[in-house]
C-alpha cells in the first residue's frame, strides 16, 4: 500500500468566487475519463454544482467532492466554494486535503477575498500550487495575475508553465524547466510544437529565475548552484519538491478550464511535485498526542462535512487520517463515545456515489451513509486506540435574521426544518432570543441565510418568512430619585397592603442591577424584602420607555410600613413594582443601543467611499491598516445600521469587500432614534 499512497494525491481547489474552480474540477474529471461530457456551470450541467440553488445562481454554495484516477493513480478532489457567504467551513475542508490548488483568473488576478482564502491554506500549513484560469477571456493578463501572487499574497511563485498567447489567441503552454512548447489538442492533451521565437528569451529568463528559487530550498543545492551555476534535472526535481513541501515555493501554471485547456499541466505538477498523504505532518489530538499519516497506524478518520442525499439519507464525508478503512467495519466515535457500523464505502463524484470494494488508506475522501450518532467535526477511530482530532476554529457568524412561520401554529415545523440544515452546514446557528422572542438564524451573509431558507422550503415543504431581527435595545437611567411604592386594596375579608420607600440611582455601564437592603428597625419584615426586590426585577424586564429591559441601576429599600393581617409577599412585590415605575420616570430614563465592532476588508481604492458610508451610518472609525493593496477598517457602528450592510458593501466594492462584526458595547441612543423606537414599540402594542 505504501507505493500506492506515495502516488495518491488529495487536494482542494480554493479561490475567490468566480475564478472558475468548479470548471477546473470539471476539466480534470473530463480529462481523466470520469465523465464523458464537459459540463458547464452556465448551463447548469456541471458535475459538482448539482443542488437546485447552485444551478439557479450559477455558483457553488457547498463543497463538491470527486474521486478520479490519473495515470492509474488515485486522486481525491475537494471543490471549495469561493463566495464569502459560503467559505465559513474552509478550515474544516482544509483538514481533508494534503495540497491546495489556488485558482485565480487572468482577468481580475488576486482580489481581497483571495488573500483571506489564502490565509486559511497558510494556517493549515498545506503545500500549494496556483492555476491561473480564464486565459482565453477578453482582458486576460497573465503577467498582472502572476505578479499579484508575490506583491499581494507575499508568496514566492515558481513559473513552471508559461501560456502561449492570451484571449482568443491562447493556444498552448511552454514547459519552463524542459524548455519545450506544446499546443492544446481538441481533447486537452499536449502536442509538441516549435518554441515561439518571440518567447524564447522570456523562457530562458524564467528558467533561470525558477532554478535560482529552487536552489534556495536547501543549503546543499544552494552551494552547488553558487559554485557551478547550474543544477542537474534530478536536483531540480528534488529541490522543487523540498520547496513545495516546506511551503517556501509555489508552482504556477495557466489554462482555460471551460475550453478544456490546462488539465495536463496542472496534474503533471500535482503528480510530480506535490505531496502524498504519507508526507502529511503528524495529526495532533485534543490531548496533544500525535499520530503519523500512515496505513500502519491504528484507524482514525475525521468527518469534515455532512451532506443530505435524497436517496441515501445523511452522508458523512470523511478523510482517513491513519490506518485503513474497509466496508462493514465497526468503529468508535471518539466524541460521542458510541460505536458506529460503517456499511458501504462510497466514492463521490458530485451527487453520484460509487461503492468502493477495496481498502483505502490515509488521504482517502469517502462518503459513509446513515451513521446514527456522528456529526461534522467528529473523529471515528479504532476502539482500542482512541484518537480525537483537534477541530479547527470557525469564523463567527456575521448576520442574523428572524424566522417566522407563514401560518400560525407551524412554528415547530419551521424550527424542525431549519434544525435539519444545521447538521450539514456548521456555519448556520439557530437560537431563540429571550429578550425579543425572535427565532434567530445566523450565518455568514444575507445570501447564505436566504439560500438556507430556500433549501428548507424546497426539501421540507415548509413556508418560512425571513424578517430583519429586532434590535436588542436596553434602557437605563441617568438621574437619582427617592419614591414611595404603596399598594393597598380592600375588597371584603382580608385585604392587601404593601408599602416601601426606595432610592434609585445609576450603576456604571455594564455592571447590571444591584439591590440593597437598608431597612432598620423592622419597618418592613425581613421576609417581605425579597418580594420588593422581585417586584422591581420583574418590572425592569419590560422597561419603561419602549418595553426593553432596564439595566445598570441600583435600588436601595430604606423604609416602609406593613399591616399585620393584610401584608403579604404578593402585596410587597406589587409595591416594589409600583415604586420602580415611579422612580424610573423621575430618573431621566434613556434608551441604549448595541454597538458593533466592525472589521471591513476592501481594496485600497474603495477606502474613501467605505469610510464615508460608515460615517453616514453613525459609525466611528477606530483606525485602518493597508497591506498588499487591501485595507482593513475597524469601526464602532450601531447594530441597527449594520443589519443590511452586506448587500450595500457588495454594491459599493463590486463584490470585493468583506466584513466581520461582533458586539462591543451599549451606548445611549440619539434623541431622534429613541423617538422612532418608542413609536414603533407603541405601534406594536396597539
Amino acid at each position: 500500500m505504501q507505493d500506492v499512497l506515495q502516488k495518491q494525491r488529495t487536494f482542494a481547489l480554493i479561490g475567490h468566487g468566480g475564478t472558475g474552480k468548479t470548471s477546473v474540477a470539471e476539466m480534470l474529471l473530463f480529462a481523466a475519463g470520469s465523465i464523458s461530457r464537459l459540463g458547464k456551470i452556465e448551463d447548469g450541467t456541471s458535475t459538482l454544482d448539482y443542488e437546485p440553488e447552485e444551478i439557479k445562481r450559477r455558483g457553488s454554495i457547498q463543497p463538491g467532492f470527486a474521486h478520479f484516477t490519473w495515470k492509474k493513480n488515485d486522486a481525491f478532489l475537494i471543490d471549495a466554494p469561493g463566495d464569502n457567504n459560503f467559505t465559513g467551513d474552509l478550515p474544516f475542508l482544509m483538514q481533508g486535503a494534503d495540497n491546495v490548488v489556488l485558482v485565480i483568473d487572468a482577468i481580475d488576478g488576486v482580489k481581497p477575498l483571495t488573500k483571506k482564502i489564502w490565509s486559511e491554506a497558510t494556517k493549515a500549513e498545506l503545500p500549494a500550487m496556483v492555476f491561473i484560469n480564464k486565459m482565453d477571456r477578453e482582458r486576460a493578463d497573465f503577467q498582472m495575475a502572476y505578479q499579484g501572487l508575490s506583491d499581494i499574497l507575499g508568496i514566492r511563485p515558481v513559473l513552471l508553465y508559461l501560456p502561449i498567447g492570451s484571449e482568443a489567441q491562447f493556444s498552448g503552454v511552454i514547459d519552463i524547466l524542459a524548455e519545450k512548447a506544446y499546443s492544446f489538442a481538441e481533447n486537452g492533451e499536449l502536442t509538441p510544437m516549435d518554441m515561439p521565437a518571440d518567447l524564447a528569451d522570456e523562457v530562458t529568463s524564467a528558467r533561470e529565475v525558477a532554478i535560482e528559487n529552487i536552489a534556495e530550498s536547501s543549503e546543499e543545492l544552494m552551494e552547488k548552484y553558487l559554485e557551478e551555476g547550474s543544477l542537474t534535472d534530478e536536483e531540480i526535481v528534488t529541490g522543487l519538491r523540498l520547496g513545495i513541501a516546506s511551503r517556501s515555493l509555489v508552482p504556477v501554471c495557466a489554462g482555460a478550464a471551460i475550453q478544456n485547456k490546462g488539465a495536463v499541466p496542472l496534474m503533471e505538477i500535482m503528480q510530480q511535485y506535490m505531496v502524498s498523504p504519507l508526507d502529511h505532518a503528524a495529526w495532533t489530538d485534543v490531548n496533544g498526542e500525535q499520530r503519523s499519516s500512515s496505513p500502519d497506524q491504528p484507524f482514525a478518520a475525521f468527518v469534515f462535512k455532512t451532506l443530505a442525499d435524497p436517496f441515501a439519507g445523511q452522508l458523512s464525508i470523511l478523510r482517513v487520517l491513519s490506518g485503513v478503512i474497509t466496508a462493514d467495519m465497526t468503529v468508535h466515535n471518539a466524541v460521542t463515545e458510541e460505536k458506529e457500523k460503517i456499511g458501504q464505502i462510497l466514492f463521490m463524484e458530485g451527487k453520484k456515489q460509487t461503492p468502493c470494494k477495496r481498502e483505502l488508506g490515509p488521504g482517502a475522501i469517502v462518503a459513509v451513509a446513515k451513521l446514527k450518532n456522528t456529526a461534522t467535526g467528529n473523529t471515528l477511530c479504532a476502539e482500542k486506540s482512541l484518537f480525537t482530532l483537534q477541530k479547527p476554529v470557525l469564523s463567527p457568524s456575521i448576520i442574523s435574521y428572524a424566522l417566522a412561520a407563514a401560518e400560525k401554529g407551524e412554528e415547530d415545523k419551521v424550527f424542525a426544518a431549519v434544525q435539519k440544515l444545521l447538521e450539514e452546514d456548521i456555519n448556520l446557528h439557530l437560537v431563540r432570543n429571550d429578550d425579543t422572542g425572535d427565532m434567530l438564524l445566523s450565518g455568514m451573509g444575507q445570501l447564505h441565510i436566504e439560500l438556507a431558507v430556500e433549501k428548507a422550503k424546497r426539501r421540507y415543504k415548509t413556508n418560512i418568512i425571513l424578517k430583519t431581527p429586532k434590535i436588542p435595545y436596553r434602557e437605563t437611567i441617568k438621574g437619582k430619585a427617592q419614591v414611595q411604592g404603596r399598594h393597598k386594596k380592600q375588597s371584603g375579608g382580608r385585604g392587601q397592603f404593601g408599602d416601601c420607600w426606595i432610592r434609585m440611582e445609576p450603576n456604571p455601564r455594564g455592571s447590571g442591577y444591584e439591590f440593597l437592603d437598608e431597612i432598620v428597625g423592622g419597618s418592613i419584615p425581613r421576609n417581605y424584602i425579597p418580594a420588593v426586590d422581585k417586584g422591581i426585577q420583574e418590572a425592569a424586564i419590560k422597561g419603561f420607555l419602549a418595553g426593553y429591559p432596564m439595566v445598570d441601576f441600583k435600588v436601595a429599600v430604606y423604609d416602609g410600613s406593613y399591616h399585620t393581617v393584610d401584608s403579604s409577599e404578593m402585596a410587597f412585590k406589587i409595591a416594589g413594582s409600583l415604586a420602580f415605575k415611579k422612580a424610573v420616570e423621575a430618573c431621566n430614563p434613556v434608551l441604549l443601543e448595541p454597538i458593533m465592532l466592525a472589521s471591513v476588508f476592501i481594496p485600497d481604492e474603495f477606502m474613501g467611499d467605505v469610510i464615508g458610508d460608515l460615517s453616514s451610518r453613525r459609525g466611528r472609525v477606530l483606525g485602518s491598516d493597508s497591506q498588499g493593496g487591501v485595507t482593513e477598517i475597524k469601526a464602532h457602528v450601531p447594530m441597527a445600521e449594520m443589519m443590511k450592510y452586506a448587500p450595500d458593501l457588495r454594491s459599493m466594492t463590486g463584490g470585493q469587500g468583506t466584513f466581520t462584526m461582533e458586539f462591543a458595547l451599549y451606548e445611549e441612543c440619539p434623541a431622534n432614534i429613541t423617538e422612532q423606537v418608542i413609536a414603533e414599540s407603541r405601534k406594536e402594542e396597539e
